[in-house]
Order: C-alpha cells, then sequence, then structure tokens
C-alpha cells in the first residue's frame, strides 16, 4: 500500500493506492455490481428533469435517510461486503461510519458534476472517506474561493482509498468528469457519518 499526502491549502486529504489488493477488488467489484440494489435517480435542472448521469444506492444504519441534489435516500440494511470494507477503512481513518453512498459509473459518459459534500445531515467538518473499485477515473478538486489555486487531480485506481478530513468540504469542491475514452465500469463508495435528523 502506497501513502500520499497532499499538500494543498484548506484541507486534509490522503490517498492510500492498493489500499485492497487486486484479487479482493475486483472480487468485490463483482460482488457489490451484482448484489446492490442499484437505482437510477431522477434531477431537476433549470425546469427540466434529467437522470442522474450514474446508478446509485445508499445503505446505513436504520432510520439515516440522507438527502443530496434534493434527493432524499432511506438506507438499506449493510450487507456483509460493505460492513468487510467499512471495518477496513475505519481501522486507518478511526472514524466509525454510519452510512455509504455508492456510485456505479457504467462507461465514461457516466459522471459527478462539481459539488461539496457539506449536506447538514453530515455535520460541521465531516469526514468523507471513498473508496473505488474497477476502472481509474480522476478524482478533480478545486477551492472554491482561491482561483489562483491550481486543480488537484488525484487518478482513483482500482482497490484505492482516499481520504478527506477537516476543512476540506469548506473550502474544495470536487467531481469525476465524462471522457470520451471507452472505461469499464467503476464503483465508488463514498463513507460517511450521518446524523440524525
Amino acid at each position: 500500500m502506497k501513502k500520499l499526502s497532499f499538500d494543498i491549502p484548506d484541507a486534509k486529504v490522503t490517498f492510500y493506492e492498493k489500499f485492497f489488493s487486486s484479487a479482493k477488488s475486483d472480487q468485490l467489484l463483482d460482488r457489490l455490481t451484482d448484489e446492490i440494489k442499484w437505482q437510477q435517480d431522477e434531477i431537476k435542472m433549470f425546469g427540466k428533469v434529467h437522470q442522474v448521469p450514474r446508478l446509485t444506492a445508499y445503505y446505513g444504519d436504520p432510520e439515516l435517510s440522507y438527502i443530496y441534489s434534493g434527493i432524499r435516500m432511506s438506507p438499506h440494511p449493510w450487507n456483509e461486503d460493505l460492513l468487510y470494507i467499512k471495518s477496513k477503512i475505519e481501522d486507518q481513518a478511526n472514524v466509525s461510519f454510519t452510512s455509504v453512498l455508492l456510485n456505479l459509473y457504467r462507461s465514461g459518459q457516466d459522471s459527478m458534476g462539481w459539488h461539496q459534500d457539506n449536506e447538514k445531515e453530515l455535520g460541521v467538518n465531516p469526514t468523507i472517506a471513498s473508496v473505488s473499485f474497477g476502472a481509474t477515473r480522476t478524482f478533480q478538486m478545486k477551492h472554491i474561493h482561491r482561483l489562483d489555486e491550481p486543480k488537484v487531480n488525484i487518478p482513483l485506481t482500482n482497490g484505492s482509498f482516499l481520504l478527506m478530513e477537516g476543512v476540506t468540504q469548506h473550502f474544495w469542491k470536487n467531481q469525476i468528469a465524462k471522457t470520451k475514452k471507452v472505461i469499464s465500469p467503476r464503483i465508488n463508495l463514498t463513507f460517511r457519518v450521518v446524523n440524525p435528523s
């Protein structure tokens, strides 16, 4: 496992490459693809309804609903694979996560637009733990106020673990952009601590 800490202002970001072995990552990708209860959400933008450009699912402790982009999600119960992943990253992050939002990027045309993980349910300085299985996609970050600060590009490889802590979500947005490259599927899991509403 290779650990990389980023020297960027107003953020604490740590990247663990090959946190999960290639064999275990491939196994988890297959199992999660088949066993997770994926859904296709819709979002209203500028008066029009659009399909979210990826499949999503939300799992976690009972009654911890989560709202993002106007979409309310109620948690499915944890399954064995999610609890295994959760246990591994909790040991590293020293945080007890209560939920996970999963995204299935089916191809390079599936994406996630610029956003902050700063919903009120996550508290003041949320810790976000991002785990990736499958094809590599570039995770981009940009500072909200300091336009002179260069964007940060992090290739999220198979089995990697990205940890964002402290004030990061106050000052940085992130995205997974579309690409015309032919890319095989990828699953991303973002573990978080959701406070009861």
